[in-house]
């Protein structure tokens, strides 16, 4: 009975969900940013895969992209930017359960454009913008939380909920109103029209239910539902990253270079996967190093899955993997695969090193605006750090 109403009571792993939020908006954004100089030849009108074999596809398989909506260039800049704004929004935890709907529909758009211009970790973006919908991943380090946090001192001390909130509202119309002009064009198949009207749709109950009575009932039903729903995403996150791992471990015991121990000699004498030449040269030239590295990188990945039932165990090979993604990144040149993996490993890092860490960047940031502060206007008293790791990230949020 303690397991059931700890699922339904609350939206477990808040820190977990919030680094995961921040981690993969903070790698789209970054990959867009980027690639803006490019964006025409990889997902625009300027692409080897041209809109018409990108329209066949969809008519077949049914993926989402709402660049087949058009074929012009002012649409493909206007859903780049959208893309943009939205992953910085997200980011930031800016209305939350709003812009994780639109990040997802930027991912969609962009990557069903053109399927063969991502990598590994496009793919575990693709799969994350659908999962975070479902998260109440703007609890903790979020805009959201400060403004959450402001309307609960506003209660306590006025004894009322305060004005009502006025961007919400005009979110759900806009949306309600683009919604209703895709509909009429018939550009977007059913089964996905069905998901964004039910998505808007539960958006707008949520509102009228805790405009009307936050502490009634059907809120705290809502609040159930949400957070059953909140668990599940997370537990699909967490059995998606276990997969991930599992299948590239038991797929490189089957290789014969990985099994000899030079699997990853070859990949460092690669042109494309070299950034840095003289580093890969030095590390291809220690045979001992290379066969170590190939040989924990599949012990590494075979084994963490099963790790996750002792705690000290599955730490220190979570560390191990973020080491091995940070040296991928720098040796390989792939710092978007890296950003996105150690997002999705972040699932799994404890709630006290997510809570000190808050603490420890919110007093940080606290220090730098007391300095500021005290710069421009003579001894100014900066911000009061947090009492207590469970308030911390009052303090770090944006």
């Amino acid at each position: 009975m303690n397991r059931i109403d700890r699922v339904t009571g609350s939206a477990l792993g808040p820190y977990q969900s919030a680094v995961i939020r921040i981690g993969f908006s903070a790698t789209w954004l970054l990959f867009l940013l980027r690639e803006f100089p490019n964006r025409h030849e990889l997902y625009g009108p300027d692409g080897p895969w041209s809109w018409d074999m990108a329209q066949q596809l969809i008519a077949n398989n049914g993926a989402f992209t709402a660049l087949m909506w058009s074929d012009g260039r002012v649409w493909f800049e206007i859903v780049y930017a959208v893309a943009v704004v939205t992953s910085a929004l997200l980011m930031l935890g800016w209305r939350t359960r709003t812009m994780s709907v639109l990040f997802m529909i930027g991912v969609l758009s962009l990557q069903n454009r053109s399927i063969f211009m991502g990598d590994g970790g496009d793919n575990v973006i693709h799969l994350m913008s659908i999962y975070l919908v479902f998260t109440r991943c703007g609890q903790v380090w979020s805009l959201d939380a400060r403004r959450a946090a402001r309307a609960r001192e506003h209660v306590a001390r006025e004894g009322d909920i305060g004005p009502p909130d006025v961007v919400g509202p005009v979110l759900w119309w806009l949306a309600g109103l683009g919604l209703s002009v895709i509909t009429f064009m018939g550009v977007v198949s059913e089964g996905w029209l069905v998901v964004f009207w039910g998505l808007w749709a539960v958006h707008g109950l949520w509102w009228a239910v805790n405009r009307r009575d936050p502490y009634g009932e059907p809120r705290q039903l809502l609040d159930v539902i949400a957070n059953l729903a909140h668990n599940a995403a997370l537990l699909v996150i967490m059995t998606e990253a276990c997969l991930i791992y599992a299948t590239a471990g038991w797929y490189k015991i089957q290789g014969s270079r990985w099994q000899d121990g030079t699997a990853v000699y070859y990949p460092l004498h690669l042109d494309y996967f070299s950034p840095w030449p003289a580093l890969g040269d030095l590390l291809a030239s220690h045979g001992l190093m290379v066969m170590l590295v190939s040989y924990g990188t599949v012990a590494v990945q075979v084994a963490f899955p099963f790790t996750l039932f002792n705690r000290r165990v599955k730490n220190v090979l979570l560390v191990a993997m973020m080491c091995e993604h940070a040296a991928i990144a720098v040796l390989l040149g792939l710092p978007f695969f890296s950003l996105a993996m150690i997002a999705a490993d972040a699932v799994f890092l404890p709630t006290p090193f997510l809570k000190r860490l808050g603490g420890r960047v919110a007093r940080a940031r606290g220090g730098v605006f007391s300095r500021t502060a005290g710069a421009g206007a003579g001894a100014v008293p900066g911000p009061r750090a947090a009492e207590s790791p469970d308030q911390a990230h009052v303090g770090f949020t944006p």
